[in-house]
Formats: C-alpha cells, structure tokens, sequence
C-alpha cells in the first residue's frame, strides 16, 4: 500500500503537480455515555394555526357610563354654604360688601351689558327661612328687589297666610341680574352667579330654604327632576332643610296649583312647630 501511494504520488508530480491540499480525517462520533440524555430533533410537523383574536366589543356590550348633566356638574363644583355664627351688625355689613361685589359684576358679559342695575336680596339677615327664585324680572331690574311684580305679590299674600311678614325672611334668587326677554338662566350664568347665592345663604345662615319654581330647585340641589316630584319632602343644602313648591308665576297661571302649595307651606310650617290649619 505504501509503495503503490509513493508511485501515484510520483507520477502526479511528472504531471506538474506541486501541491496537494491536506484533507483533515472525519472522526466518527463519541458514543454517549451511560444515562447521559441525548438531544433529539422532532419530526417536522404542520404548524399549528394561530389562536384567533379576541373579537373586538361591540357598543352593545361596552358598560354605558352615565354622562353627568350640567346641573350636577355644577353641584358637585360649588361648596355648599358654610354657616358663619354672626352677630346681626356683623350680618347686616357682609351682606352690604358683598352687595357691593355684585353691584360691579361683569362674568356674564351679555347680563351685564343688558341689567338696568342687580338685584341683590333683601330681608332679614337672621331669617330661619330663606326664599330662592330664579331670576328678576322687569319689574325686579327696575326696582332692584326679587319679587316684587305680580308674582312677587302672590308671594306676599302667601307669607301672611303663613303668618309671617315679607321682612322675616330673605328673599333672594338663583341669578342677580336679569336675563333678556325673561328667559331662563344658562348653566354658565347660574355658575358664575353660585358664589354670590352661597356668600348669602352662608351670612343668613338659615334652618329651611324654599326653592320656588324648577329652576331654583335644579340649580340649587343639581337635579333634573320635575318640580312635581320634588315636592312633598325635605332636602339639604348645607345644614338646611330644602323644600321645593310652584313658583308663583306658574300659579298665576295655573290658579288650581294654589292648593298644593298651601299643602307645602303646612308641611314646611308643621316641621318648624307651627300649625297653620290651627286658630
């Protein structure tokens, strides 16, 4: 074998070869170990499918969050009155200032630019009641005072059937000056006009307040119930008791409303100790 290696060599190199390339042996594979593992290669398998996606929510299935009205935006917004223990003069001169404030008001720039003058409240400054209305009037723009038109009227004759005169309660309402054409009050004015509701309620001080008509019952509590369905029971504002009836104007015209707010000042009247119905 040797020999016959050397010729073939020899005679590569009368051929002209010089070089041959070294060729490294292939060694065979160690065989393993006892107990060793080994590794192996799966067979080759289809992939699996792809798990599907979720299915996306449908609106139907979504929970429905409930979007706050305005209203109760603004109630959650404004703090409720926080009650000062004051000696009448102390009352009288903070109710004076911030009449003042009022009186210099422009945050609802269209109001401001309309009002004859602001109607601020009046009454007593240690009234236990406290009467809210929405907002003046024509006859209130030009006098200065909530409620003195017809409506406003009414209103007295119902104070003294309840026994009481105009000068034992405040009387005040949800706006201080007029809006155009005696529409409503916008969310926006009835939030810049909170501050001045609470100064008042929070000077006065008082046991019950009277939300007269839907509008003074909603902005003052932040509700959208009917003025119907807020009737016949108390709330709270603060430390007050709150009691919504018919405003007077709707009174005016709608003349068989008159017995259902007697029922409500008996009621309110009832809770404060007094009977109305007695003689």
């Amino acid at each position: 074998m040797h020999r016959e290696v050397i010729q073939e060599l020899e005679s590569w190199r009368r051929a002209g070869v010089a070089w041959v390339p070294r060729i490294e042996p292939v060694l065979p594979a160690a065989a393993p170990s006892p107990g060793a593992k080994t590794a192996t290669t799966p067979p080759d398998r289809p992939a699996s499918p792809p798990a599907p996606l979720p299915a996306a929510p449908q609106e139907t299935d979504m929970p429905k969050k409930a979007t706050p009205s305005p209203l109760t935006l603004l109630a959650d917004r404004c703090t409720t009155f926080q009650p000062l223990e004051l000696a009448r003069p102390d009352r009288e001169s903070r109710l004076a200032a911030l009449k003042e404030r009022v009186a210099a008001c422009q945050r609802c720039s269209e109001l401001a630019r309309t009002r004859t003058q602001t109607v601020f409240g009046v009454g007593n400054p240690e009234a236990r009641i406290v009467f809210i209305g929405e907002a003046p009037g024509a006859d209130e723009d030009a006098k200065g005072e909530p409620f003195v038109g017809r409506a406003g009227q009414l209103l007295n004759d119902i104070i003294k059937a309840c026994r009481l005169q105009r000068e034992d309660i405040y009387i005040c309402n949800i706006l201080r000056c007029r809006p155009p054409g005696n529409r409503l009050p916008s969310f926006a004015e009835a939030e810049n006009c909170r501050e001045y509701l609470d100064g008042q309620l929070a000077i006065v001080n008082p046991d019950y307040i009277v939300c007269w008509g839907s509008c003074a019952a909603k902005n003052l509590l932040g509700t959208e119930e009917a003025i119907g369905k807020l009737r016949g029971k108390f709330y709270t504002y603060g430390r007050a008791r709150v009691l919504c009836t018919y405003h007077p104007s709707y009174l005016l015209r709608n003349p068989a409303a008159k017995k259902d707010v007697w029922e409500d000042m008996k009621f309110l009247f009832k809770e404060m100790g007094v009977d109305l119905t007695a003689k």
